[in-house]
């Protein structure tokens, strides 16, 4: 499978991620280099666009990656699964998980964020991306 340009009325996916969550900024950098096409756009939990797009804080977990594309919004595991697709290639293997009854993908995802700031560590403050991803992030 290859990567997908998004069409001229559709507006491209968007990855909300813990941003002072040292996993989640390593996968946001890991999708970074592996989106050739520059399909996804990023913003923290933590930013205005969460906020506009996923409601009040707390609506939304901080402990999970959310993918919005269009007017669908997928968190957790089937999350993961479905940007791991939608960059194609090799990643795109990942897709079989989806068989995995969601139950045990989410629990082991959830145990994987239960702990992610003692495994991967934690940041002060918010990613700042550089001027080269600048395009790329919403706030």
């Amino acid at each position: 499978m290859t990567t997908r340009p998004a069409k001229a009325n559709e507006q491209p996916p968007i990855i909300f991620f813990d941003g002072v969550c040292g996993l989640c900024n390593r996968f946001v950098d890991f999708l970074i280099r592996k989106d050739r096409a520059e399909e996804f756009r990023f913003s923290p939990l933590q930013g205005e666009t969460a906020r506009q797009v996923l409601g009040a804080p707390g609506e939304t977990s901080m402990d999970s990656v959310v993918l919005v594309e269009g007017d669908r919004v997928f968190v957790k595991s089937t999350a993961a699964l479905r940007i791991f697709r939608r960059l194609g290639g090799v990643w795109s293997l990942l897709w079989i998980f989806r068989w995995v009854p969601v139950p045990i993908r989410d629990g082991i995802y959830e145990w994987i964020a239960k702990n992610r700031y003692r495994l991967f560590g934690k940041k002060e403050n918010c990613r700042i991306p550089s001027p080269e991803e600048r395009a790329r992030f919403l706030d």
